[in-house]
C-alpha cells in the first residue's frame, strides 16, 4: 500500500510541474522514485513561479547547456584563454554574510545565544516573501550532488533549485554527480534542500537588493533558504550552508564534519601522511593543502568517520571555491598554471582588461584601469565614503576541478577515505602562539589548539577586518549545535580510535 502512496505522489507534483518542463525533463525527473524530490520541486516552483524548470542529469550534454546559459544569460563572461569566463557579484555582495544568515528556530526549541537565529515561523514567512515571484520570467535549473564520494558510508546527498546559472555551472566544478544517485537510491532516502534565487538583477547580472539579502537555515526540516545574493558562499548551498546541517547530522550519528583541508605529505622512504587542517577562511587552508612536493585532497571541508579504530576522512567536495589573492608563479605554481592556461575556470570579483584576469598580489603590474565588481573601474576611483576601490577585490575568487591539479592526490574519490595521521589548527594570530606546537595527546589538542583557536577576522567575511576573535575549531561560523556539545563529540571521537591523529597548532 505504501508503495501505492508513494507513486500516486509522485504522479500528482509531476502533473503539477509537467507545463513548465519538457518532455525529456519530465523523463529525467519521472526517473526519481523519492516522492519528497517532487515535492520539494513543485513547491519551490509554486513559490518562486519560474517560466521553465531545466532538470541538470548530469551528462555531457546538460553540463555544456549550463554552461553555455551562464555565458548567454551574462551571469558569465567568455576571457580570451579557452574556458576561462568571469562572474562579477556586486559591491555589498563581496563575502559570507553574518548578519544576514540565520537558523529557524522552532518554537520550544533552543540554540546557544552565540548563533544568530530567528523564530522559525517569522523566518519562513519573511524568506518566502522575497522569494514569491522571485523566477518570473526565469529558468529554474534543478541540481543533483553527492556530497562525498557516491557509493559510499560517507555519502550525503543534496538537491538544489536556483535560477542562477552561474550557481549551477559552479556545482559542476565543486561537487560530485548525484543525480545517478538520487536515481537509484531508495525512496525514502533522506537528503539536504537548498531553494535559492538571485533576486532582482541589474543590467549587468548583479544581484541589487542586498539590503533584502536572506540566507535563513531550517536546520529542522534540512532546507536552506537564499534569496538576494550570487556570491558563491551564500548561494552554492551544498558549501558552507548545507555544512551546517551536516554538523548537525553528525552529531546525532557519531562523525566528525569540520571546517579542514586534507593534504598528503611526503617523508623519507617513500612514507606519506595524510594531514588534515582548520584554518578559518582566508587563513591559509589552500595554500598548505598545496605546499611544493605534497598533495592536495581538499581545501574546506571534511567528513571524518570512525572506520575500523581509525580516523578516516573524505573530501566533501571535488573542486576549489579559492582565494585569488596573492597567487602567483612563484609561491603558488601549480594553481598559477592552471589560472593562465585552458580549461574550465571560473573567475570571480578580478578586474578584467582586454579579456584577461588580473588580481591582487599576482606577480605582475595591474592595468590602470578596466571592469571589476563596481563596473567599470580606474586608478584613483573611490567608493561613496570617499574608500579608494582596489582594481580586484580582497576576496577575489577561483572556481576549479580539483582533477585540473596536477598535484590532486589519487585518493579523491576513495570510498573509504584517508586515514589521518595529524590533525592541524590554526589561524591568524600574531600576539600569543609560537608557529607550531605539538599537543601531548588528543585531549590536550582539541581543548589547547581546537576549542581555544585564536585568529583575527579577514576579508572573506563581510565586515571589519583584523579583529581578533576565538573561532572554535575554525567551525564557528557554521556551528549549529551548542559548542561544548562540538568540543565534546571530538573528545569522545577520539577516545574510539586505536591511534588517534597527532594535534598540532
Amino acid at each position: 500500500m505504501r508503495g501505492l502512496n508513494e507513486l500516486q505522489e509522485i504522479s500528482t507534483y509531476l502533473e503539477v510541474l509537467r507545463p513548465k518542463m519538457s518532455q525529456m525533463d519530465y523523463e529525467k525527473l519521472r526517473a526519481i522514485t523519492n516522492p519528497k524530490v517532487h515535492q520539494f520541486i513543485a513547491e519551490a516552483a509554486e513559490l518562486c513561479n519560474p517560466e521553465s524548470i531545466f532538470v541538470c542529469n548530469d551528462s555531457l550534454e546538460d553540463t555544456a547547456y549550463i554552461r553555455h546559459q551562464a555565458i548567454a544569460t551574462g551571469e558569465e563572461k567568455p576571457l580570451a584563454i579557452p574556458g576561462h569566463t568571469v562572474h562579477f557579484d556586486g559591491p555589498y555582495d563581496q563575502g559570507r554574510d553574518r548578519e544576514a544568515t540565520k537558523y529557524l528556530v522552532p518554537k520550544g526549541d533552543y540554540l546557544s545565544k552565540a548563533l544568530n537565529q530567528i523564530d522559525r515561523d517569522e523566518g519562513l514567512a519573511e524568506v518566502k516573501r522575497l522569494l514569491k515571484g522571485a523566477m518570473k520570467g526565469r529558468t529554474m535549473i534543478v541540481r543533483f550532488v553527492s556530497l562525498g564520494p557516491p557509493k559510499s558510508v560517507f555519502t550525503i546527498l543534496g538537491l538544489q533549485c536556483t535560477d542562477s546559472w552561474y550557481v549551477a555551472h559552479s556545482e559542476s566544478l565543486l561537487f560530485r554527480p548525484g543525480y545517478e544517485v538520487f536515481r537509484h537510491a531508495e525512496p525514502d532516502r533522506n537528503f539536504l534542500r537548498v531553494l535559492h534565487s538571485a533576486g532582482k538583477l541589474n543590467e549587468s547580472m548583479v544581484s541589487v537588493e542586498h539590503d533584502k539579502k536572506r540566507v535563513y537555515i531550517d536546520y529542522s526540516e534540512d532546507t536552506i533558504y537564499s534569496v538576494n545574493t550570487q556570491y558563491a558562499g551564500n548561494s552554492v548551498g551544498f558549501k558552507k550552508l548545507a555544512f551546517r546541517l551536516a554538523i548537525r547530522k553528525a552529531n546525532q550519528e557519531g562523525w566528525l564534519a569540520e571546517h579542514m583541508m586534507i593534504m598528503g605529505v611526503h617523508g623519507p622512504g617513500g612514507r606519506k601522511t595524510y594531514f588534515a587542517g582548520a584554518f578559518p577562511s582566508a587563513c591559509g587552508k589552500t595554500s598548505t593543502a598545496m605546499l611544493p612536493g605534497e598533495t592536495i585532497l581538499g581545501d574546506d571541508i571534511a567528513y571524518i568517520r570512525n572506520i575500523g579504530s581509525a580516523a578516516r576522512a573524505v573530501n566533501v567536495e571535488c573542486g576549489i571555491f579559492g582565494i585569488i589573492q596573492d597567487i602567483n608563479p612563484r609561491d603558488d605554481p601549480v594553481i598559477f598554471k592552471v589560472l593562465t592556461s585552458p580549461g574550465e575556470v571560473i573567475f570571480s570579483n578580478v578586474l578584467v582588461k582586454d579579456g584577461k584576469p588580473y588580481w591582487l598580489g599576482m606577480g605582475c603590474e595591474l592595468p590602470k584601469d578596466g571592469i571589476n565588481y563596481t563596473g567599470y573601474w580606474w586608478e584613483g576611483k573611490t567608493d561613496e565614503h570617499g574608500n579608494p576601490i582596489p582594481p580586484a577585490h580582497k576576496n577575489a575568487r577561483y572556481t576549479v576541478a580539483l582533477k585540473a591539479l596536477e598535484n590532486c592526490d589519487p585518493e579523491l574519490d576513495n570510498p573509504l577515505g584517508v586515514e589521518l595521521g595529524g590533525i592541524m589548527y590554526g589561524g591568524r594570530d600574531v600576539r600569543a602562539y609560537v608557529p607550531v606546537q605539538q599537543s601531548f595527546n588528543w585531549e590536550h589538542g582539541i581543548i589547547c589548539y581546537g576549542a581555544s583557536l585564536e585568529t583575527e577576522t579577514t576579508f572573506a567575511i563581510v565586515g571589519e577586518e583584523g579583529i581578533p576573535e576565538i573561532n572554535m575549531m575554525s567551525i564557528q561560523d557554521f556551528i549549529s549545535i551548542p559548542l561544548g556539545q562540538n568540543i565534546r563529540n571530538n573528545l569522545n571521537f577520539g577516545k574510539k580510535l586505536r591511534k588517534p591523529p597527532i594535534i598540532f597548532g
